[in-house]
């Protein structure tokens, strides 16, 4: 080497590749891009291919891929495969060679181990080009690319979302030869890309990633995805300013247009003010829909302004913006017309037409479900502070507008139409506003009801359609959930938080099965059974039935549960008598109580609370949330201090001490003899426990959790100081058996007040 020359290193090669197709669903582009770059990527590594930067792009017309840093070859390999011990079964060995691709066991090596000489084979393999592997992964990507629906085209068995017409393949700035076969229309890859289809110059060459993203741009194609959501912000705002108005924002018809338009040029668009008679939502549900029109707003009113911004792909004129607006005019003449039309009736009129609509096969039509929604929003009422007449009457109404035109013609408006009839008929406004609340919290980041009347509803509709689907087994599992029980289930424990609705859930939901069961004519379907059919000889079996479910109602009996069926249908046959029920709680109801449990402990996390804290604080059956969240507040905040963490760890040993002993001798089942105390350590703990029992029971009534923390934390001192200054496995078996019912009286005094078993560290 002569000294002081420079010695540069071998610049490695770039990746482009360009999947070019006729127009790419918006809604599909950004998860294609994504895949695209798996798809290659994991293929790649697979080869032992490395590469030091990979990005992706999606767009309407075209997936690119831009890879930096690849070697020219992916690297040898050596691999040692360890086989049978020799003299190892024919077969065994057999096995071994054609696992390892070997023709004949002299091929192998023998490698001495501590077990005896073994056969090995050693599998090396060359690198292969780069290109090689690159090809060999496009090509099993665009056969295998996961698009929710692909078509073919022409004549050939190709699959794509929409014809595929070229591929971009370029290594270190040179193409990549590569085809795929498809009929009498063939995909062969070239080093050009193809501009825009009315503003650009056709067909470009461009070898390497900075020529192509120049190339596409001096094309009127802005490849990054949100590079044209600025441009299309940045040009409505500049267009609503310069006309004194607001642009309303939109970030999902932003992620849509910005997926439909590879120039995207907005325009200022005029509707005629007549218009404005509808309500917003109704305007702007008429743009975006078809349209993919923004709302503009006059910040002088706080309405919508008689605009709209519409962003085209080429260079708009007057003739252009002017079909824009022709169109849209039809589009709101037509909502104009269902709006009035709509007004003609009564809300309740249209909720007569809910009985002709199914909720859901075996949960009977929507009025049946109104039915029960308004029964139980009576009842939850006094519990959210809301008036049970209105509570009842906004329940009633809150589903009508369903049968509405409008709501037919725009679902997305369920709701708020309903509060804009009512509004219009004079409906009080709280009850207007609970109509359009009652689908509140729609996910988890979503507004809550804005009154109580609107979270009465909002709970009772939620808590009908979780026990509704229950009571027919549609319960979500680990692979999906298509009614959103879980989500509804967290928009009730949201709402029960955050308005600090003190609910018997327990009660609430038990009520819902006995709905479902009256409303549904569940009662019948649970009897079809082949007994019940040698009981029909009577011609008023039904009536008969009927008489028999009733009676079990009266006896608080539910009507749900599998396991209960046979008993069921010899009492209806007249086989049995009716049993004595007591009031205990129904199996499903314990079962969607245990599953709110879940959703409960997920709620908690995300707000910070540990996991072991929220175990220890959700005890079984609990079903007051309120409770539940002051409750783990208040030992969240006892176990952050230092008394907290001492407490834990004395309830730790004793817990072990007693686990220990019940192993070797079982526990005693009697109570502390004070008198039998030898130490001044046993008295002061127990005084402390009476002292922390007293206090904790006395806080336990008032709910103050904090103050039952406090008084359990007295206990830490007197049990460490128990500990270290007494023997708990004494030689004396009536000290051993009275210190150890101490240390379980002091496991039960702190369970009162939280489990600290379920406590970890």
């Amino acid at each position: 080497m002569q000294r002081g020359a420079f010695y540069a290193p071998a610049i490695m090669p770039s990746l482009l590749v360009e999947l070019f197709s006729e127009e790419i669903p918006a809604r599909l582009q950004t998860r294609a891009g994504a895949d695209f770059q798996r798809l290659m990527t994991s293929k790649l590594d697979e080869a032992g291919l490395t590469y030091d930067l990979v990005e992706s792009f999606s767009g309407p017309r075209r997936l690119t891929l831009h890879m930096q840093g690849l070697p020219h070859a992916s690297p040898d390999t050596r691999e040692e495969r360890k086989g049978p011990r020799v003299g190892a079964p024919d077969k065994a060995i057999e096995g071994f060679l054609r696992g390892a691709g070997l023709s004949d066991i002299s091929e192998a090596q023998v490698q001495e181990t501590k077990k005896g000489d073994v056969y090995v084979a050693v599998i090396e393999k060359k690198g292969r080009p780069a290109t090689e592997v690159i090809t060999e992964a496009l090509t099993d990507t665009i056969k295998n690319f996961p698009w929710p629906k692909s078509q073919r085209w022409g004549d050939g068995d190709l699959r794509w979302v929409r014809p595929l017409r070229g591929v971009l393949l370029t290594l270190d700035g040179a193409a990549v030869p590569f085809a795929l076969e498809n009929g009498s229309q063939p995909i062969e890859a070239g080093a050009t890309t193809v501009t825009h289809r009315v503003l650009g110059q056709g067909e470009v060459q461009t070898p390497t990633f900075d020529t192509y993203e120049q190339a596409l741009e001096e094309g009127r194609v802005v490849l990054r995805t949100d590079e044209r959501k600025a441009r299309i912000l940045d040009g409505a705002n500049a267009l609503c300013e310069e006309a004194g108005l607001e642009l309303v924002q939109d970030e999902g018809l932003l992620n849509e247009v910005a997926g439909l338009a590879e120039w995207p040029i907005p325009h200022l668009g005029t509707f005629d003010e007549k218009f404005l008679a509808l309500p917003d939502e109704v305007i702007t549900a008429a743009m975006r829909g078809h349209q993919k029109y923004f709302s503009v707003r006059d910040p002088k009113t706080g309405r919508l302004a008689p605009r709209f911004i519409a962003v085209a792909d080429i260079e708009a004129g007057e003739t252009m913006l002017g079909g824009y607006e022709r169109v849209l005019t039809a589009r709101l003449s037509d909502a104009l017309f269902l709006y009035r039309n709509d007004l003609k009736k009564p809300l309740e009129q249209h909720a007569e037409k809910l009985s002709g609509t199914t909720f859901f096969e075996g949960l009977g039509t929507l009025a049946d479900k109104v039915e029960r929604v308004a029964a139980l929003a009576r009842e939850l009422a006094p519990a959210c502070g809301a008036d049970p007449d209105k509570a009842e009457k906004a329940a009633r109404l809150a589903k009508a507008d369903l049968a509405s035109e409008m709501v037919y013609e725009f679902p997305e408006l369920q709701g708020l139409m309903g509060r804009y009839y009512a509004l219009e008929q004079g409906i009080d406004a709280d009850i207007a506003d609970a109509i359009r609340d009652h689908y509140k919290p729609a996910g988890q980041a979503d507004d809550l009801p804005t009154n109580e009347l609107g979270t009465v509803v909002s709970l009772a509709d939620k808590l009908d359609t979780l026990a509704a689907f229950w009571s027919i087994g549609k319960k979500p599992t680990g692979s999906g959930d298509p009614f959103a029980l879980r989500r509804a289930a967290l928009a009730v424990i949201r709402q029960l938080l955050s308005s600090s609705v003190a609910l018997n859930l327990t009660a609430a939901l038990d009520r819902m099965t006995v709905y479902a069961a009256d409303k549904t004519g569940a009662d019948f379907a649970v009897f079809r059974a082949p007994a019940i059919d040698e009981a029909r000889g009577d011609d008023d079996w039904v009536a008969k039935l009927s008489e028999q479910v009733a009676k079990l109602r009266s006896r608080g009996l539910r009507l749900r549960s599998a396991e209960r069926r046979s008993t069921f249908v010899h009492i209806l046959a007249g086989e049995e008598d009716i049993p004595e029920v007591e009031g205990t709680q129904d199996f499903e109801t314990a079962e969607l109580l245990s599953f709110f449990h879940d959703r409960l402990s997920v709620y908690f996390r995300d707000q910070g609370f540990r996991h072991d804290h929220i175990a220890a604080t959700l005890e079984e059956g609990a079903d007051d949330f309120v409770l539940i969240e002051k409750k783990l507040k208040a030992l969240a905040a006892l176990l952050g201090t230092e008394e907290g963490a001492n407490l834990t760890a004395a309830y730790k040993r004793a817990s072990n001490i007693l686990k220990a002993e019940e192993k070797k001798t079982g526990l005693p089942d009697g109570a502390v003899n004070a008198a039998a105390f030898d130490q001044d350590e046993e008295k002061a703990l127990n005084a402390a426990l009476d002292q922390a029992e007293t206090e904790a029971t006395k806080a336990l009534e008032t709910e103050d959790f904090d103050a039952a923390m406090r008084a359990l934390a007295q206990v830490r001192a007197p049990l460490d100081a128990f500990f270290e200054g007494v023997t708990v496995n004494s030689d004396n078996q009536d000290l051993r058996i009275n210190r150890l019912a101490q240390l379980l009286r002091c496991k039960s005094v702190v369970k009162r007040v939280a489990d600290f078993d379920r406590l970890e560290g």
